[in-house]
């Protein structure tokens, strides 16, 4: 079996699994699912940023400041 039908098999039996959980245990799963996801996102940012990669989303800004085309929040 390829690694990949061995993910499709873990995320359907994950499905399946969620799709049981009663109102209170769904609740908490969402509950960890949220702050797990923000976590996970929050390292890809940081990453990134580590990396370069937004080094153009902040010389456009700070070139958009410059000119004066930003106004203060």
């Amino acid at each position: 079996m390829s690694h990949t039908a061995n993910i499709e098999n873990d995320v359907e039996f994950l499905e399946t699994r969620i799709e049981q959980l009663d109102n209170h245990s769904f609740s908490r799963f969402r509950e960890w699912f949220i702050e797990f996801d923000h976590l996970r996102w929050g390292r890809e940012l940081e990453a990134d940023s580590n990396a370069g990669r937004l080094d153009c989303l902040i010389n456009a800004a700070l070139a958009e400041h410059k000119a004066g085309r930003t106004r203060d929040l």
